[in-house]
């Protein structure tokens, strides 16, 4: 089985005119975290240079790394994420209210992963079919209630369901389109699968919150698109689809939720948020390298900050760990350069304990591990979440340890407080 292809083009114009604007530096996969037993096991490390096409703005990884491997024994589940099963709640609630989708109507979702979302729709009244690659996790949705297909999401396989079941008036990808090689592929399955009047509605890290606010870690290997409007649009138009109405979500660092419908039988009518974002994403830039390389620069600069802290600790004799073991924690470790300087890790998830970081094999602990083992400094990997992790490490604070937030400005967090280093 080959395992990454090199892509010459872009992903949504086809154009060979790509210019590298993010040297990301490699990384083992973001969420293949091993048990004691594999590590004698080759890990290896894939790129994560990111690409720019100066034809139509698309920022994309042209290294793609053999989706069997990355989502056929899939672990991430939706449920164990915090704050996004009360999150898709209140999406099922604002979709069905704001798009008048009558109950009953055929709900489908690519990626349901364990059918978090499509239990909300199904909550509502309609009709759930949930399409997931990760064979484990589909027949633990189908088990609970959810009907699941273990397959990626192609055109023929758009067909095979609208034949069975009709045609959808709604299609969620959260999360998930994001993960897409062959994207016309996925866009004309879709198109296939909506009824005249039906809805396409996709949630996905937005480029503009990655950049303003640091969130440079959701770059790895899932992720083979980072999404602007402007060239969605453009791509979504090719294929019978237009976008009509965008919002932004707070999830994943700073989201969007993008509406689509049929091009040439939709009926709803451009909204004045989607026209401003894409206003906004012209006033900055956003299609061209220059925003790129600028960010690359602040990212290298919180590097530089961030090392020299801890090289210094280390150099005193000071033991460091971490927080946080999730996909987006392996990004961060290895372009920060942190497999050497950190010792361990510890998690909340008691799933991740006892295993070893993806490459690194760093081992993974319980959080309690940080009263036994008494580190100095504590670098918060899971930065995002950071101040929900000192509110339940308090006690630790007191103690002594010292937290390191790498990102959006590197700080110490301390007894006395939070200063910047």
């Amino acid at each position: 089985m080959q395992h990454v292809t090199h892509k010459t083009n872009c992903r949504l114009c086809g154009s060979t005119s790509l210019d590298h604007v993010l040297p990301i530096r490699p990384s083992a996969i973001g969420d293949a975290f091993v048990p004691a037993e594999r590590l004698s096991e080759p890990q290896e490390l894939y790129p994560l240079d990111c690409y720019l096409c100066l034809e139509c703005g698309h920022l994309q990884n042209i290294d793609v790394v053999n989706p069997e491997i990355l989502f056929r024994d899939y672990t991430y589940r939706t449920s164990v994420s915090l704050g996004l099963v009360e999150h898709f709640k209140r999406y099922a609630q604002t979709i069905i209210s704001t798009l008048a989708i009558p109950k009953g109507s055929i709900v489908v979702e690519m990626g349901s992963n364990d059918g978090s979302l499509l239990k909300a729709f199904k909550a509502k009244g309609m009709r759930v079919q949930g399409i997931d690659a990760a064979r484990n996790i589909a027949s633990a949705a189908t088990a609970d209630g959810i009907p699941t297909i273990p397959d990626f999401f192609t055109t023929d396989l758009a067909a095979r369901i609208r034949a069975v079941q009709g045609p959808a008036a709604l299609f969620c990808a959260n999360n998930v389109f994001a993960h897409v090689d062959n994207m016309s592929d996925v866009i004309r399955g879709i198109r296939l699968l909506l009824a005249d009047d039906g809805a396409f509605v996709f949630e996905v890290s937005y480029i503009v919150d990655m950049i303003d606010n640091m969130v440079f870690d959701t770059i790895y290997h899932e992720h083979v698109s980072h999404h602007a409007l402007i060239p969605l649009e453009s791509f979504l138009s090719k294929h019978d689809m237009s976008l009509f109405h965008v919002g932004r979500t707070a999830t994943k660092g700073g989201s969007i939720r993008a509406f689509a419908q049929p091009k040439s039988t939709g009926m709803r009518p451009r909204s004045k948020e989607l026209s401003e974002l894409i206003s906004e994403e012209e006033r900055r830039g956003i299609t061209k390298p220059q925003i790129y390389r600028d960010w690359f620069v602040a990212i290298e600069h919180r590097k530089r900050s961030a090392l020299a802290y801890l090289d210094s600790a280390i150099g005193d004799g000071k033991l460091i760990a971490a927080y946080g073991a999730s996909t987006t924690t392996t990004t961060l470790l290895y372009h920060f350069e942190l497999e050497g300087r950190i010792k361990f890790i510890v998690d909340d998830n008691p799933g991740k304990h006892g295993s070893f970081s993806p490459g690194a094999h760093i081992p993974v602990l319980p959080p309690d591990e940080l009263a036994t083992r008494k580190p100095d400094v504590v670098v918060i990997l899971a930065w995002i979440y950071a101040e929900q992790i000192l509110e339940r490490n308090q006690a630790h604070l007191h103690s002594g340890i010292k937290f390191l937030i790498p990102l959006p400005t590197p700080r110490i967090v301390d007894m006395q407080g939070s200063t910047p280093i």
